[in-house]
């Protein structure tokens, strides 16, 4: 698919996460943060709550619903509708957020909810949760070193929260330190792609680790698009910021001479969009 686009001998490799069980990446984190949760006794009597673009509203609504637990979630206006569902599917609650504030935006909601009724909820705070990157220590980055046998020089990922891209990133590192990270992240603060946080003019996860980052690429909503419908017309079906993520890696192939196997994170598929 992508074969013209890049160098010869250089091999782009997609991870695809859509076949977790509530279909995206966000299900590692989701499901870490709510059993460490229910082992430390932090939501006995309460309600999780938290903000999300979408993925893991679902998955803490999937996990907390397997677990027994009211979820409450904060999700902005938008592209998120079927994932609104999905969520209120698997019994969570949902309140819907002004689009033009952004997951920020959803965010102060929740810390000023549970900043007002601290006894009623538990706030995982998938931006600030340590728990998020290692998930993506533990499982993610094993799985992607198993699975190039080693070979893997570059790891491309998209920035929303940072934890997949600064988890497998960190685990990558250990065990070959000469693979480069790659975070994506939109163009310009305007440019909005689902997931995706322009770093700069955002409130900084705190969960995000630069030590990490080799280097960050700047990519546009029209070329996830385009990408995004390439992957299309091969049969794959992926979600706008899989389509972003693919841009960045086919950048990094072409600009990098030590690129040889370069991975791609795509987070969901598209039939949530």
């Amino acid at each position: 698919m992508v074969k013209g686009y890049v160098p010869d001998g250089v091999l782009i490799l997609a991870k695809l996460e859509k076949f977790n069980p509530g279909g995206s990446s966000k299900d590692r984190a989701a499901t870490l943060m709510l059993l460490e949760a229910v082992r430390r006794g932090y939501v006995d009597g309460k309600t999780v709550i938290e903000a999300s673009s979408g993925n893991t509203a679902v998955s803490l609504a999937m996990v907390g619903a397997s677990l027994g637990l009211r979820v409450l979630l904060f999700v902005p206006e938008g592209p998120s509708g079927r994932k609104v569902e999905l969520a209120k599917e698997f019994g969570a609650e949902v309140v819907l957020t002004p689009y033009d504030e952004g997951t920020d935006g959803a965010l102060m909601r929740v810390r000023s909810v549970v900043e007002e009724h601290p006894d009623r909820y538990y706030h995982p705070d998938q931006y600030n949760n340590p728990l998020n990157p290692l998930a993506h220590y533990l499982s993610t980055g094993p799985e992607i070193w198993r699975q190039t046998s080693g070979s893997i020089t570059h790891f491309v990922a998209g920035v929303g929260t940072g934890g997949t891209v600064v988890g497998t990133g960190r685990y990558l590192k250990e065990v070959k330190p000469s693979v480069r990270v790659i975070g994506v992240q939109p163009e310009s603060p305007e440019d909005r792609i689902p997931g995706l946080k322009h770093l700069p003019t955002s409130v900084r996860p705190g969960i995000y680790d630069d030590s990490v980052i080799d280097l960050t690429v700047n990519t546009s909503s029209d070329e996830g698009k385009e990408w995004r419908e390439r992957l299309l017309r091969h049969g794959l079906s992926v979600g706008p910021s899989s389509g972003a993520a693919l841009s960045a890696a086919v950048k990094v192939a072409n600009s990098d001479p030590e690129a040889r196997v370069v991975v791609v994170l795509f987070p969901d598929g598209g039939e949530r969009y």
